[in-house]
């Protein structure tokens, strides 16, 4: 089995999945939105995160109505988010254990959900 950041999947592939366009993927990549991997002959390979990320493209696209402008500035801010999250997952590690302990989800999952 493939790991989930591991590019495996040809541009057609992604296309049929998604059913949206290559020339759509290509696209995205045009403006920075995606990096998938290439091979040493040039073919363009996705991962399993590219066709997760590119699926929150489409929801913000497609169901929100932001333009892909807004989109990266969404992307970026939900990497920000990431990142503090996960430091405010090491200092709670560091920090004595309390006494009840909550499940919270991403700060970006919150977001999205409507």
């Amino acid at each position: 089995m493939y790991s989930y950041d591991e590019p495996v999947y040809l541009i057609s592939v992604v296309a049929k999945i998604l059913e949206i366009h290559p020339q759509t993927l290509r696209q995205y990549e045009k403006e920075g939105l995606i990096q998938p991997g290439r091979t040493d002959g040039k073919m363009r390979l996705y991962s399993q995160r590219d066709i997760d990320k590119i699926k929150t493209i489409l929801r913000l696209t497609r169901d929100m109505g932001v333009n892909l402008a807004g989109v990266d500035i969404i992307l970026r801010l939900k990497e920000r988010l990431d990142e503090m999250d996960e430091l405010m997952e090491e200092l709670r590690a560091q920090s004595p254990k309390p006494k009840s302990v909550a499940i919270k989800k991403s700060s970006y999952e919150i977001i999205l959900k409507k």
